[in-house]
């Protein structure tokens, strides 16, 4: 399989990932406004599925002989280690439904940034705690940078008149991001335990994506992945069956009972059209992309830094919200240096992380 060998190379994968996973709403917009999300989602797993499984039979299943193939690794693994990288499918999608369903009320200026926003603040610091991997005072800077920025958003927020397209409350709205953002900061961590570790004669273990910058620098032929758990691309495959698996029970609950408009009937998704069904396709695609990346490059990165940086989607989010969909437009005189301060505040959050591995 694909491994990594630098630090540089998985920050880049990181801020790839951070674009992938601050982008893919906005596949949900050029689907049309008559397109419901409960049916745009169905789509959206399908793209997530399908690509986990293109990487896991190309870069997963090829390169690095230190590493073993997709069905190899699939046939060892052990029922834990499925089961915890399965979990963190089922959790990510109750929480990225909620974050689909604030989108809808709320715009992707807001729902990104308090939602993933949260998120990023308590992920950081499970998977800290998990790997201590880091430093712990640039890390705490980052992530309070963030939290001021996430303050400033819902404050720039609050100057928004209701969004009468959706009759939809704007405290409904934040409280669906703030469930969010506590339910997506442990999906991570379900992934990450369910790696394997490298084990080299006389090291200490690494995770299974820091074989590479492992065995270059200390020559050790002798390097095995420790049995039973899973490579990142396995890994991945497994959370997105979470993912697909758990929406026949918790999309169809959202669509009979929606927090936005009426019910929607589970065949109505057979009457979309390609277009509908074609923009769900990509944003799975494209939300799935940065997730391989990211846990590719957790290893060397190390969860929390990898999971911190690829959350910075809140800022790619939050100027897509704010430049390209224009979801301030009818704010008053004085939001916009409001928005200033917070994506300056964001910057220099996602530096001080990067930061604190190096």
């Amino acid at each position: 399989m694909f491994l990594l060998e630098s630090y540089s190379i998985a920050v880049l994968f990181c801020f790839i990932t951070m674009l992938c996973w601050g982008s893919w709403g906005n596949a949900q917009k050029a689907a049309g406004k008559t397109w419901r999300f409960e049916l745009f989602y169905w789509d959206y797993v399908l793209g997530v599925l399908i690509t986990a499984l293109v990487f896991a039979f190309t870069l997963g299943s090829n390169g690095s002989d230190l590493g073993r193939s997709f069905i190899a690794d699939l046939q060892q693994a052990s029922p834990n280690a499925l089961g915890s990288a399965f979990l963190g499918g089922v959790v990510f999608n109750i929480a990225n439904l909620l974050l689909v369903a604030a989108i809808a009320i709320s715009g992707m200026a807001v729902a990104f940034p308090v939602g993933i926003g949260l998120a990023l603040i308590l992920g950081v610091a499970l998977n800290y705690f998990a790997d201590q991997a880091g430093n712990p005072a640039l890390l705490a800077g980052g992530v309070g940078l963030v939290a001021l920025a996430i303050v400033i958003n819902a404050l720039a927020y609050g100057k928004l008149p209701k969004p009468e397209q959706t009759g939809a409350s704007k405290a409904k709205g934040l409280i669906l991001a703030l469930i969010c953002g506590v339910l997506m900061s442990t999906f991570y961590y379900f992934v990450a335990a369910s790696l394997a570790k490298v084990e080299i004669p006389g090291t200490e273990e690494a995770t299974a994506t820091q074989v590479a910058l492992t065995y270059a620098n200390l020559n050790q032929p002798d390097a095995v992945l420790q049995a039973g758990k899973l490579t990142p691309y396995t890994a991945n495959v497994v959370f997105a069956l979470g993912i697909f698996l758990s929406s026949f029970l918790v999309v169809t609950f959202f669509q009979l009972k929606p927090f936005v408009g009426e019910p929607v009937s589970p065949f109505a998704f057979f009457r979309g059209s390609f277009k509908e069904h074609f923009w769900g396709w990509i944003g799975g695609a494209i939300w799935a992309v940065g997730m391989t990346l990211n846990v590719i490059a957790s290893g060397v990165a190390s969860p929390a830094i990898s999971y911190g940086l690829g959350q910075g989607a809140t800022l790619v989010a939050a100027i897509w919200g704010v430049f390209i969909w224009r979801e301030f437009r009818e704010a008053p005189k004085g939001t916009g240096k409001l928005l200033f301060v917070m994506f300056l505040c964001f910057v220099a959050g996602i530096g001080l992380i990067i930061a604190a591995r190096m």
